[in-house]
């Protein structure tokens, strides 16, 4: 029965997948790239593009909406790995690295292709870049920052090479302050920026969820294994909720 649940969620996936494919793939990142503006000019916030507004523009939209669309990809893979260990189905062990894995893609995708005119595939330099003008780059970084550390110390967990609770810690608190981050993560003066906001505080409410019960996972061990268990399949849940709702984000 659980098999059969999982194989459910996998089958639903790539129905999910397969119905946004088009919308996905129509708009590679690579094609929208900053046109150079000289070092001393102004770059404001993010929003201006060869003199028009990139946000909420037809390739500002499709750029935000893919990279939403790809991280929610990623996000579900290793949300159903981590829903097949948390109902003991019979998966393979190496499936526990799947989210480290996802989680160290995910990062890199974000540190380069976050933002079209942000270093390193846009005019502004990587001074710039962190410097703190556009705190939607900033926190797109942030984001990228903190998919990179999770992976690293989840795959030193994960393989055994790190056995102390603290080095669960990265996963807790950098997921439950990029959760927080999200209730002010702004586009600007975008025109879609009401539906956005309420995707971003659906997903901040669901991301203190699941940084919550990652740290429960990780701290009480002395619990019953179906108490641990149900902390489990909660931080699985909550991940694949994630990564569901990434997939259908809209602007």
């Amino acid at each position: 029965m659980k098999w059969r649940v999982l194989q459910l969620s996998v089958l639903l996936l790539a129905v999910t997948f397969s119905s946004l494919g088009g919308n996905i793939s129509a708009q590679p990142p690579s094609e929208h790239r900053a046109v150079p503006t000289p070092a001393n000019q102004s770059h404001g916030s993010h929003r201006e593009q060869d003199g028009g507004k990139w946000e909420g523009s037809a390739q500002g939209v499709a750029y935000s909406e893919f990279n939403h669309r790809l991280a929610g990809l990623i996000v579900l893979l290793f949300g159903f790995a981590e829903l097949g260990h948390a109902l003991r189905c019979q998966v393979p062990v190496w499936t526990r690295l799947v989210l480290p894995c996802a989680l160290g893609a995910l990062g890199t995708y974000l540190l380069i292709w976050s933002d079209h005119e942000a270093w390193p595939i846009g005019a502004l330099t990587f001074a710039q870049t962190f410097s703190g003008q556009d705190l939607e780059i900033l926190q797109h970084k942030f984001y990228g920052v903190f998919s990179s550390v999770a992976a690293v110390s989840e795959a030193l967990r994960r393989s055994n090479w790190a056995r102390h609770p603290g080095w669960a810690i990265p996963l807790f608190l950098l997921g439950f302050l990029g959760a927080l981050l999200l209730f002010v993560h702004s586009h600007g003066n975008h025109p879609a920026d009401y539906i956005i906001e309420l995707h971003h505080a659906f997903l901040g409410t669901v991301g203190i969820g699941a940084a919550v019960s990652s740290a429960m996972m990780a701290w009480a061990s002395g619990i019953s294994e179906r108490t641990m268990k149900r902390w489990e399949v909660a931080w699985a849940t909550c991940v694949v909720v994630i990564g569901l709702q990434l997939l259908v984000y809209f602007e």
